[in-house]
């Protein structure tokens, strides 16, 4: 019996599929940790993947 193959993901050109960083303040916690906030791509909210027009208008650009 055949399986089906589902269409590959489109991995968002602006942040390669990472979508949220941690970028370190700066400033150290009571237990001595670093505080961090959360940093979400603007391109693909998040997800990092794309829809296929936001895929094909970046690598035109």
């Amino acid at each position: 019996m055949p399986q089906h193959s589902h269409a590959p993901t489109r991995i968002c050109p602006n942040c390669s599929g990472h979508a949220t960083a941690h970028i370190a303040t700066g400033v150290r916690l009571r237990d001595g940790s670093r505080a961090t906030v959360p940093v979400t791509c603007p391109t693909c909210h998040g997800t990092g993947s794309v829809t296929r027009p936001l895929a094909t208008a970046a690598k035109a650009a």
